[in-house]
């Protein structure tokens, strides 16, 4: 790609928001909130997102737009074409969490389902998804019906699975890069649970972390409570493990990187007075730049090693997964979405956001040489906001009690898109 790209861009025109602009966001905004509604009380899990993905291929198709499906297990990949110039994407997550709606709204999830675990749960979008897809929607709409807003290529992506870290992997090795435009720029949104309606905010750089998902099963020898000399505990060795870990980040890695380990899980025994002959133990372990990530996984397995030792066990078993790269927003790409922001809601509704630890697998196009910008979305109304602030208590996402406002969401939502797609496709 030509280093010049994303050095200067020209709006098609000075603002975004015509009062013409204006009048098909109005007209179109109850679809939209229809939209948003069915998906919110249809949640599905990572990897079966099927009546969802066959919704938004129904809806893309509508529009026009040439629709393939199954793509990556069950992902959608539209095409919007208008002539000569760059090939861009824009990306919306489908999946679901495992977690039961607590917010009390009429329209709440009450599905479940079997999670991955076996478990029966409960299910919501709580992280947004829903409002992503519906945003991501209203984009490829204006785009379609309004043939002088851009020149070249829009690949649309509806991705599975960003909670498992595993749908944008899928989708790369089922030729989303190969049978489809391959991009020259990707954008994609990111709703926020602390940030207002009406406002985006955006950074360049490291947005968001290295994430791997860490089990850890550590061995004894059972026996009875009453007895523990002629056991091997592994109750006490999980929990002296788990102080172990803490050590990594506060003594081994330089204190100006940022990384966290934070163990989410502990099993082990089932009764009072019995000890058990092993336990197992889950951990999150997040960085950004790879040489840390690197020295945290190799530390964590010595400790683990190193405990069982200890104790005169056997070697725990510790195991790596749900890999997600760090995403990091492309410097010149990243300016020239601001100016396209800016031009869409108006430069004190753009926002400069901090780093977060969050994951987010989008950030695997950059691993393909593919620049990108994720920016978030304000969804929660001022008002809301403020009390939540000063009660002390602002739901977060992949909580149970998280809702967006959201007909001001996905109005500012779907004005960004547009106008991040004009910027990234007028520069030059």
């Amino acid at each position: 790609m030509r280093p010049s790209l994303w050095t200067s861009c020209a709006l098609a025109s000075s603002t975004l928001l015509s009062a013409q602009d204006e009048a098909w966001f109005t007209a179109n905004s109850k679809a939209l909130t229809a939209l948003y509604l069915h998906l919110h009380e249809n949640p599905e899990l990572s990897f079966h997102e099927r009546a969802t993905a066959a919704r938004m291929a129904t809806e893309l198709r509508a529009l026009g737009l040439e629709v393939h499906e199954q793509v990556g297990g069950t992902g959608v990949v539209a095409v919007l074409r208008r002539g000569d110039g760059p090939v861009g994407l824009l990306r919306a997550d489908m999946d679901a969490l495992p977690i039961a709606e607590e917010t009390g709204l009429p329209y709440s999830s009450k599905v479940r389902a079997q999670s991955a675990e076996g478990r029966a749960v409960g299910i919501m979008h709580a992280c947004g998804h829903d409002l992503h897809m519906t945003c991501l929607l209203g984009a490829a709409k204006y785009l379609a019906e309004h043939s002088d807003s851009f020149r070249g290529t829009l690949v649309f992506q509806l991705q599975p699975a960003e909670e498992r870290a595993g749908g944008m992997k899928a989708m790369i090795q089922d030729g989303l890069l190969t049978r489809f435009p391959r991009p020259q720029w990707a954008l994609a949104l990111h709703t926020s649970a602390d940030m207002a309606t009406g406002h985006v905010g955006v950074r360049p750089g490291f947005t968001m972390a290295n994430v791997d998902s860490c089990d850890i099963t550590v061995f004894g020898r059972g026996g009875h409570g009453a007895a523990p000399h002629l056991t091997i505990d592994p109750i006490v060795q999980a929990a002296q493990l788990v102080l172990d870990l803490q050590t990594i980040v506060s003594r081994e890695i330089d204190p100006l990187e940022a990384c966290v380990i934070t163990v989410g899980a502990i099993e082990g025994g089932n009764k009072h007075n019995i000890i058990p002959d092993r336990c197992h133990l889950q951990a999150t372990v997040r960085s950004y730049a790879p040489e840390v990530r690197t020295k945290m996984l190799a530390a964590i397995e010595r400790k683990a090693k190193a405990v069982a030792a200890s104790f005169g066990a056997p070697a725990p078993k510790v195991e790596f997964s749900e890999h997600t790269p760090a995403l990091k927003n492309h410097e010149a790409l990243t300016a020239t979405v601001r100016t396209g922001l800016v031009a869409a809601l108006g430069a004190d509704n753009v926002k400069d956001i901090p780093p977060a630890m969050t994951a987010e697998d989008f950030g695997r196009l950059y691993a393909e040489n593919i620049p990108l910008c994720m920016f978030r979305l304000g969804t929660v109304a001022p008002e809301r906001l403020a009390k939540m602030l000063a009660a002390g208590d602002v739901p977060g996402l992949h909580t149970s009690r998280y809702w967006p406002d959201y007909e001001a969401a996905i109005a500012t939502g779907v004005k960004a898109l547009v106008g991040a797609v004009r910027a990234a496709a007028a520069a030059k």
